[in-house]
């Protein structure tokens, strides 16, 4: 049995090029996170923690500054660039961002009222100095936000080069011919450059390769004349690889390591078709 279904090949291809770019997506998703998160923490301790001189009230003025950085960073990166920069809406764009940062910035002057109240008992005087520095509050949300954006667009060069490699490779597995037989109740796709020789088992063949060997029911008659030009039969038993033959002789052929004969009837064709 020999045949190709053009429908069924594209949905396979699809479907298992769909599995691979989730996972793959899920995973890179993941660790790309974590790192953003882990960068955002270290600036935030290294500009505005330190200088509090008090680890306790370092660590609530961080940890409220923290969401606001993530929340703006995250809806930035992940909804407005692909919603409307990517699909070229720059008006709605830039009238949002607009929007994103004035909450952001409001939302920061919460955390810094908040600690100017609840952490330093009103007293001015305490607040840390980069703490108290609006502009430099705004400046560092939004170099966050700009290397979050950084982050994102490394990490979707490098998916968009694996998708490329992988529709690539999955583009050879389809232009790569096979035989396709029925095996043990399975639908079985034998790579032609991995069949060693096809051998009769009367009403059924079995295929040989290097490593496994498939039975299915078929004639090997039919098979024969629907195989390209690559195979060659020797015997009313035999068909052989041509790219495997390792030597041949007047009345045996051997095909990576084994030696089957070449029926008599054979002889002038398979001497003609190894010249």
């Amino acid at each position: 049995m020999l045949f190709v279904d053009t429908n069924e090949e594209v949905y396979d291809f699809s479907l298992n090029l769909t599995n691979k770019l989730i996972t793959l997506k899920n995973k890179s998703h993941l660790f790309s996170h974590l790192l953003y998160s882990v960068v955002v923490v270290l600036v935030l301790t290294l500009v505005f923690g330190r200088s509090w001189g008090n680890n306790s009230a370092a660590f609530f003025f961080v940890s409220m500054l923290l969401p606001i950085v993530l929340g703006t960073s995250f809806f930035f990166n992940y909804y407005l660039v692909p919603k409307f920069m990517l699909k070229k809406r720059y008006v709605q764009f830039g009238l949002y961002s607009l929007y994103t940062a004035i909450v952001s910035l409001y939302l920061e002057m919460i955390v810094l009222l908040f600690s100017f109240v609840y952490i330093n008992n009103l007293n001015y005087r305490n607040l840390a100095p980069n703490a108290s520095d609006t502009i430099l509050l705004a400046v560092i949300l939004y170099l966050l936000v700009f290397v979050g954006m950084f982050f994102l667009m490394f990490r979707q060069i490098k998916e968009n080069r694996l998708v490329i490699q992988q529709l690539l490779t999955e583009k050879d597995k389809l232009n790569d011919p096979f035989l396709e037989i029925v095996s043990n109740r399975k639908l079985v796709r034998i790579p032609y450059r991995d069949i060693v020789y096809i051998e009769s088992l009367s009403d059924y063949i079995r295929v040989n390769t290097a490593t496994e060997q498939f039975v299915s029911k078929e004639k090997i008659s039919n098979l024969a004349s629907l195989l390209p030009d690559l195979f060659l039969r020797i015997h009313r038993s035999f068909i052989i690889n041509k790219e495997k033959i390792r030597s041949v002789s007047y009345d045996e052929v051997m095909v990576e390591g084994v030696r089957l004969n070449i029926g008599r009837s054979y002889r002038k064709v398979v001497r003609n078709s190894l010249k």
